[in-house]
């Protein structure tokens, strides 16, 4: 790992575990960064950046990915293989800083993202997007905001944002897991003056978007009988569900597997554009068809330490829900 970080520009910047996915050879070409460390408001964590495709014509389609990392730390510079994987679909892709704990508890990082929202709103139209063709997407604790801003329109409304939301795609998220049993979320939720109000499968209706919910089956951080639950819950209301479960895989994989180093390992980027697919991302009515990417015969060296990287990530986080 050291000696990929060594190949990195820029070594007076802090370096990051998740540096190797976003070196320019592990990511996907075809794609611009807009929009580099916009403010949606004041603060340094209200920060945002923008991805599009380099060839654009009509306005394209908006995917707001919320990155996660318990609610306690994270980058948006640390998903930019995120933004430039969606890009090369054809997306403008939106990921925003939120404040963290411990400077906010629930419902902080929820607000952060509902006002970037409202950026997006007022602003995507000029860099290529169109807020009237709107996606969620968020992974880990990310996923659970995502989904949130989806179910609890409180969110939204506070900040006047009254685009759509088409779609939700959550990977590896946490949805049903009160009572809080570890520090993690205790510390997140426990003053929350309704505990079962922050827990995304009590907020179903009957007019909740659609969703495609995934997970590795070996996660131990938030087991896949946590998607499962929710997604059975979800499918009760009458809501549209997709549902994924990648075999063998942990807490960490369903969003690296998005990046082009290492995308032959599942096929959640093609799985997750065919989903927007069907719900109006590309209106041609053209039929998206899903492909994995076969493994390499020899991967390269600078992405032959990325089985280290991933397990060291896995155990970077406590679980979730038991």
């Amino acid at each position: 790992m050291f000696a990929v970080l060594a190949l990195l520009p820029g070594t007076a910047s802090a370096l990051s575990i998740m540096d190797p996915f976003n070196l320019p050879a592990a990511m996907d070409g075809g794609t611009s960064k807009v929009g580099d460390g916009i403010a949606y408001a004041d603060g340094t964590r209200h920060k945002l950046d923008v991805y599009a495709p380099e060839q654009r014509g009509a306005p394209a389609p908006v995917v707001f990915f919320i990155y996660g990392g318990g609610w306690n730390r994270g980058e948006r510079s640390d998903y930019q293989f995120v933004g430039r994987a969606l890009a090369s679909r054809g997306f403008v892709t939106v990921i925003a800083d939120y404040r963290l704990v411990p400077e906010v508890v629930y419902p902080g990082f929820l607000e952060d993202s509902a006002n970037a929202l409202r950026w997006v709103q007022d602003n995507i139209a000029n860099y290529g997007g169109d807020p009237n063709r709107l996606f969620l997407a968020g992974h880990s604790a990310g996923a659970y905001n995502a989904v949130m801003l989806a179910l609890d329109p409180s969110f939204l409304k506070e900040y006047g944002v009254t685009m759509p939301i088409l779609g939700v795609a959550a990977l590896s998220g946490p949805y049903d897991f009160y009572p809080f049993e570890y520090d993690e979320v205790r510390t997140t939720f426990g003053s929350a003056p309704n505990p079962q109000g922050t827990q995304p499968i009590n907020l179903i209706t009957a007019d909740s978007p659609p969703m495609y919910l995934a997970t590795g089956t070996t996660d131990p951080i938030v087991r896949m009988q946590n998607t499962e639950r929710f997604a059975d819950r979800l499918r009760a209301q009458g809501v549209w569900v997709t549902t994924q479960y990648y075999d063998g895989f942990g807490h960490m994989e369903p969003v690296i597997a998005m990046g082009a180093a290492w995308r032959w390992r599942m096929p959640v980027l093609e799985d997750m554009v065919s989903f927007f697919q069907r719900f109006g991302a590309f209106p041609s009515g053209v039929p998206y068809v899903a492909v994995a990417p076969e493994a390499p015969e020899m991967l390269p060296e600078a992405i032959a330490p990325m089985e280290q990287i991933v397990s060291q990530l896995n155990s970077m986080f406590q679980p979730i829900e038991d």
